[in-house]
C-alpha cells in the first residue's frame, strides 16, 4: 500500500534550515484524545513491523480504526507521526530523570546514576519500539532536527541535575556536557538492543560500559574544571 502524497519526505524551510515537525493540532476533547492516542499506538506497531520505509499512514489509520482524514487532521505525514512518538519517549525519560534529580546531590550519586541507567536500559529492553522510533528519526533532515530538539529538552533537565555534581563548571559547558551525555546514552541504549538473537548478553555488556563511561566522564569533567580554576588562582597569585 502506498502512502498519500502528503506523507512524502517533508520539505525544508527557507535557507536550508530543516523544519521542526509537530502535529497540526493537538486534541482537546476526550473523544479526540482517544483517537490521537490510538493513532500513536498503531503507529508504534506498524513501525516495529514494517520500518520507516514501508510505514504508511493508511495502515496506521486502518489499525487504529480511524478514518484517514482524521489522521491527517493531526499529522501532515508519517514523519510527523514518528517525531511525535519520539517526543512521547522523551517525556517518559524526563519523568524518570525528575525522580533522579530529586535525590541529588548526595555522596552516593554514582549509585543513583547506575540505578537510573538500569531503569532506562529496562525501558529499551522491554519496549522494542524505542529503537524503531530512534532509527526512524534518522530518516530525513527534518526528523533529525526534530529529534535533536527533543534531546535538547531532555539535556536541559540533565544539565540541571549536573549542577550540584559539577558546581565549578560554567553554564554553557554544563549544557554541552548534558547534550553529550544524552546523545551517548541514547546511541548506546539503541545499540544494546539491535540484535534480538543475542540481545541479553550484548544489552548487559553495553549497559555496563555505558555506566562506566558516564561516571568517568563526569568525574573527569569536574577534575578538569577544578584544575583549571586552581591554575588560574596560582597565576593570579
Amino acid at each position: 500500500m502506498s502512502d498519500s502524497p502528503s506523507s512524502t519526505t517533508p520539505s525544508n524551510d527557507t535557507e536550508g534550515v530543516p523544519e521542526i515537525l509537530v502535529p497540526r493540532r493537538r486534541p482537546i476533547q476526550e473523544r479526540s484524545r482517544r483517537k490521537f492516542e490510538a493513532l500513536l499506538t498503531s503507529a508504534r506497531e506498524v513501525l516495529i513491523e514494517e520500518g520507516i520505509d514501508s510505514f504508511t499512514c493508511e495502515e496506521v489509520a486502518a489499525r487504529a480504526g480511524v478514518p484517514i482524514g482524521t489522521l491527517y487532521q493531526f499529522f501532515a505525514n508519517k514523519y510527523v507521526l514518528v517525531c511525535e512518538l519520539d517526543r512521547q519517549d522523551a517525556r517518559g525519560v524526563v519523568a524518570e530523570l525528575t525522580d533522579f534529580y530529586s535525590q541529588i546531590p548526595t555522596p552516593g550519586w554514582p549509585e543513583l546514576l547506575n540505578e537510573f541507567v538500569d531503569h532506562l536500559a529496562g525501558l529499551w529492553q522491554s519496549d522494542p519500539s524505542r529503537r524503531a522510533v530512534w532509527l526512524a528519526t534518522q530518516a530525513t533532515p527534518a526528523t533529525r532536527a526534530t529529534a535533536a530538539v527533543n534531546e535538547r529538552e531532555l539535556a536541559a533537565m540533565v544539565a540541571a541535575a549536573l549542577s550540584p555534581l559539577t558546581p565549578k563548571a560554567d553554564q554553557d559547558h554544563r549544557a554541552f556536557m548534558a547534550e553529550v551525555l544524552v546523545h551517548v546514552a541514547y546511541s548506546l541504549l539503541n545499540f544494546s538492543v539491535q540484535r534480538p538473537s543475542d540481545s541479553t548478553e550484548i544489552h548487559e555488556d553495553t549497559v555496563r560500559e555505558l555506566k562506566r563511561m558516564l561516571a568517568a566522564y563526569l568525574w573527569l569533567a569536574e577534575k578538569e574544571v577544578r584544575e583549571g580554576e586552581d591554575g588560574g588562582q596560582q597565576t593570579s597569585g
